[in-house]
């Protein structure tokens, strides 16, 4: 039987297929979401589930060489901002690697989301709660 902390079988393929510089995201609930991108849809209500319940499992499940925020995120949901880097912290010291975080504008993020192999949508509805995974190599 697999053995890992996240469950859904959607988001398993996705990464199990993606190679190196591949991208996935995690959204909040009102991201758009390009036509051409599998949509993981996880939202269930208001804040259900929450995109740091989402991020944690993602990010324990994926070998990630960099992330990208959204600037905005710095001044208009700097409770998520900082959570995000908690997260990151404990993720490089279990991968043994420093991520790369960049920050791009709102915009250039979304346009950015068509090169993902897909969207994970949460129920998340606070602003700017999106991030862009870059995988990484594990040797």
């Amino acid at each position: 039987m697999y053995k890992s902390r996240l469950l859904n079988s959607k988001i398993i393929k996705i990464l199990s297929i993606m190679g190196h510089t591949d991208q996935i995201a995690i959204s909040d609930a009102g991201l758009p979401i390009p036509k051409n991108v599998e949509r993981i849809d996880l939202a269930l209500a208001f804040g259900v589930p929450s995109f740091i319940q989402v991020f944690e499992s993602v990010s324990e499940s994926i070998q990630i060489e960099k992330v990208i925020l959204a600037e905005e995120i710095l001044e208009h949901n700097p409770e998520i901002h900082k959570k995000i880097l908690e997260q990151i912290r404990q993720v490089e010291k279990s991968q043994k690697n420093k991520i790369d975080i960049t920050y791009i504008t709102h915009e250039m993020l979304k346009i950015q989301t068509n090169e993902c192999k897909a969207v994970i949508r949460t129920g998340e509805c606070s602003p700017y709660a999106n991030i862009i995974l870059q995988s990484g190599v594990i040797f």
